[in-house]
């Protein structure tokens, strides 16, 4: 019998009581804190390693390779499926990362399988948001790319358009020749979802405003309008242009003003993605989760659930108004910090949303919370 954290009981393969402080206390330290990590402006840059992120993140590993400190990545980013998140990032960063520590804006997209499992609905943005619904559950899922397809002129431009969008469902047809995989013409969209930031502005405005004020049939007369999900709300983020993009907000504000003046009810809509505080408290339960693999081989069994419960939870990103926003949203046990390697480069902390600490990189923020815990 071996002791875990808070004087909880684990049993090792029935040998004899074998109390130990010194283990008590290594393994109390370890429960102590999580770490979520933005991913744009402090991990990455594109796909470029910044900050010194991949030595950060070697510290919170075993030399052997196995997770030694509970940590996520909580980013509003998205577009493919976490799994396959996990693999870019592993080979990137240098380590392994599970896909159960990967946590996109449209993660919790999932909870709405119940809703919408059988229903028909719609997905846009860059990546393949439609294959990220698929695997959530969602039964009759369609990217906007294809649904606007088969309905032929929704796109007054698109003969204007000089790029081509590959077309995931079906690369080698042609437009005209693609047979609808459902009854379109009849079958209303029950949802439309924005899993990541959309790539064909115009088109995607115009086809979402005709599904919305049709209650989900383009071309055809008002209906009550179809709920609308976004899976964050960014107004600007870090990429690899030296100046920030905009974001997926941009694109809410832009599809909200225009619905607004065309139709006689103003747009409803929910967004996810931080600084949302159900974000937060979804990653404290998934780094709850990830506790017991930090203890190599203990475990325990009392199931008590608070005892693996966190003193700390640090939230590293770069945005004061998503990232450090959302942590104060949060609130105990989420402690902000606030790197200046992605759209927060201010000398002081910030004015509106202050940090809880300020560094200059997450390697910094790193070495803070390993000297500190």
């Amino acid at each position: 019998m071996k002791f875990g954290p808070f004087g909880t009981v684990l049993r090792w393969k029935n040998r004899a009581p074998l109390p130990s402080l010194r283990l008590l206390s290594q393994l109390h330290s370890r429960s102590s804190f999580g770490i979520a990590f933005d991913i744009d402006g402090v991990i990455l840059r594109g796909r470029v390693p910044i900050g010194g992120s991949p030595q950060a993140l070697r510290r919170l590993y075993r030399d052997y390779g196995a997770l030694k400190f509970p940590f996520l990545f909580l980013t509003n980013g998205g577009g493919i499926p976490e799994s396959r998140r996990a693999s870019e990032l592993s080979e990137l960063l240098g380590v392994n990362i599970l896909p159960s520590q990967v946590v996109q804006g449209h993660s919790p997209f999932k909870n709405l399988l119940k809703r919408f499992e059988n229903e028909l609905i719609i997905a846009l943005g860059k990546g393949e948001p439609a294959l990220v619904m698929s695997e959530y559950g969602f039964k009759k899922v369609l990217s906007l790319d294809e649904y606007a397809s088969y309905f032929k002129n929704i796109d007054p431009v698109s003969q204007y358009k000089n790029w081509t969008t590959e077309k995931i469902f079906n690369s080698k047809a042609n437009t005209k020749d693609l047979v609808p995989r459902y009854d379109l013409l009849s079958d209303r969209v029950k949802a439309a979802f924005v899993v990541s930031d959309p790539v064909d502005w115009g088109r995607d405005i115009q086809v979402l405003c005709d599904v919305l004020r049709s209650g989900g049939l383009p071309g055809q007369e008002n209906g009550p309008q179809p709920p609308l999900y976004f899976a964050a709300d960014d107004l600007e983020y870090q990429a690899a242009f030296p100046s920030e993009r905009l974001g997926m907000g941009a694109f809410r504000i832009a599809l909200e003003s225009i619905f607004n003046r065309i139709h006689h009810n103003a747009l409803e809509y929910t967004s996810f993605g931080k600084p949302n505080p159900f974000v937060f408290k979804n990653a404290e339960a998934i780094l709850r989760q990830l506790q017991p693999s930090c203890h190599d081989g203990y475990f325990m069994d009392n199931g008590n659930t608070d005892s693996n419960s966190f003193e700390t939870l640090y939230m590293i990103g770069d945005n004061p108004l998503v990232d450090i926003r959302g942590t104060q949203k949060a609130g105990h046990p989420w402690f902000s910090i606030l790197t200046r390697t992605g759209v927060f480069k201010g000398k002081e902390n910030h004015a509106e949303f202050p940090a809880d600490l300020v560094v200059d990189t997450v390697e910094e923020a790193v070495d803070y919370i390993l000297k500190k815990e």
